[in-house]
């Protein structure tokens, strides 16, 4: 509006008062009172907008007051989560196929946004993010949630996201970060507040029969499944079955 007015009274002037339709420059110097208003106003102005403008940038760095406090963990090359004070956390990795990354196999809907277990969220409450890394700097991005926060070894920053619709969100890893960088997809479930809470329920349960796990003897039928799922979630990304390397070659 102000760009509206100052332009459309300059090009107005401009065009009425111009030399060839023999308009005559007026001679006159200062004027007190109208070089006092003409500062006055724009500072008004400036205050008018600064105010709120301060107020809705720091509401939106505020993550007190939280109903449920996240820790993001960046991985090479995945995510951890653990919902703090509920003893309930998990790794996060992607569940592309490399067949379809080695363009052997069509690719799905969601190709290379898509993870074994996504971060469970519930609407309609504040829900604080704790980020940092364990090894480079990653960036946790999602952007239908408006967030993206860089994750640093050794700091933690601090972000929020507070969901108004349950659905799928997704996101990526926004810093290059390595050799898999492109394959350290986001995916936030957000849930009904009352679904959450059953499935936090479940997953308290779960680790609490983990835990109880960690005394019992184990089988070699059992050891050789608990093996190959962490092979598959951790070590594949790099690593081949038969000892060598993996090199990646996929077509964009």
């Amino acid at each position: 509006m102000i760009g509206v007015v100052v332009f459309g009274v300059m090009f107005y002037s401009l065009f009425r008062y111009r030399h060839s339709k023999g308009a005559k420059a007026a001679n006159f110097h200062e004027h007190t009172s109208v070089e006092v208003l003409w500062t006055a106003i724009p500072v008004l102005i400036l205050v008018g907008m600064a105010v709120p403008a301060t107020a809705t940038l720091k509401n939106m760095y505020d993550s007190s007051d939280a109903d449920l406090d996240v820790m993001i963990t960046g991985q090479q090359w995945r995510w951890h989560y653990e919902y703090l004070g509920e003893d309930v956390g998990f790794t996060s990795s992607m569940s592309t196929p490399r067949t379809q990354l080695r363009g052997e196999e069509e690719r799905g809907e969601h190709y290379l946004l898509e993870v074994d277990k996504p971060l469970v969220l519930p609407i309609n409450r504040k829900v604080r993010f704790l980020m940092t890394s364990d090894d480079v700097i990653h960036s946790w991005w999602v952007p239908d949630l408006a967030v993206k926060q860089d994750t640093i070894p050794g700091f933690i920053n601090e972000n929020w996201v507070k969901i108004n619709e349950p659905g799928i969100y997704r996101g990526q890893c926004a810093e290059l970060c390595g050799l898999d960088h492109g394959f350290m997809p986001i995916v936030v479930h957000a849930m009904e507040e009352e679904e959450f809470d059953g499935w936090l329920a479940e997953r308290k349960e779960a680790a609490a029969e983990e835990a109880m796990g960690v005394d019992k003897t184990w089988e070699m039928g059992d050891l050789v499944e608990e093996g190959q799922l962490i092979y598959q979630t951790i070590c594949s990304s790099c690593h081949q079955s038969e000892g060598q390397g993996r090199h990646l070659h996929f077509r964009r």
